[in-house]
């Protein structure tokens, strides 16, 4: 863990190029949680606040995936909407869940959602494969209505509680459930984590269990990095981005099992 004696301005530089980190995987491959969480917490933040403060600070780098997905999106708008309110719902018990309880328990259980996130995080690309198979041999008439918002429930819980790996989880969920192409689930995906992720903020916000600079410092960053990220994202190899987003992963899932 970096000293407490750190500077502020060097404190506000490591967490601006966090943000940016952030932004720009999210732009790319996703997992910026496993960029901004980490460096909270080496900063000293207590494990709650690093985790609600990471997950408004970065909420900007998810807007660009929006315009990626209008087509898709206005298409399916009629499912979306019917999405809403479940993501809402499922996002507001995660958030309480996380509230109510302690930052001992949080701290006990971050290790396992972070390790978990990051195995989902880590087979994305075969699960996304696989899933594409399985939904090309669906018929409408199978899709299982209760089971995919059910599903969305379960995920949205999850991410109001810890954000880390939502993507996949959601993407999974709507891969077995609903007959669409990739093209549309990551649309739905996109809009559908940029809600909860959303609705959790608000209310994180609303209770004040936030470290204010860093949230700052965090959307700054993450502005930027969202930016960065649409120019780089023809330049970097998404396969070297996801390779630092698991050894991230991987690292800080270690450390806090062994409680340094």
């Amino acid at each position: 863990m970096l000293a407490a004696t750190v500077p502020l301005l060097l404190k506000i530089v490591i967490i601006f190029v966090a943000g940016c980190a952030a932004g720009i995987s999210n732009g790319i491959a996703g997992g910026g949680t496993f960029l901004s969480f980490p460096t909270l917490l080496a900063l000293g933040l207590p494990s709650l606040t690093a985790n609600m403060s990471s997950s408004v600070g970065i909420l900007p780098s998810t807007f660009g995936g929006i315009r990626g997905f209008r087509r898709e999106l206005q298409i399916h708008r009629r499912l979306l909407k019917e999405l809403v309110p479940t993501c809402i719902l499922g996002s507001g018990v995660g958030t309480a869940l996380l509230l109510v309880g302690s930052n001992h328990t949080f701290s006990i259980v971050v290790p396992w959602l972070i390790g978990i996130a990051t195995v989902l995080f880590a087979i994305s690309p075969r699960v996304t494969k696989m899933l594409a198979k399985m939904e090309r041999s669906q018929h409408p008439g199978e899709v299982r209505r209760r089971s995919l918002f059910a599903g969305i429930f379960i995920s949205s819980v999850y991410g109001g509680y810890f954000g880390a790996g939502l993507g996949i989880v959601l993407l999974a969920v709507m891969a077995l459930t609903v007959p669409y192409d990739l093209n549309v689930l990551q649309g739905l995906r996109v809009a559908l984590s940029l809600l909860i992720n959303t609705v959790a903020g608000v209310i994180f916000v609303i209770r004040g269990h936030l470290d204010v600079q860093a949230v700052i410092v965090l959307l700054v960053g993450a502005l930027v990095g969202g930016w960065l990220g649409t120019l780089l994202i023809r330049r970097v190899s998404p396969k070297a981005v996801r390779a630092m987003v698991i050894l991230i992963g991987t690292v800080t899932t270690v450390k806090l099992a062994m409680g340094a």
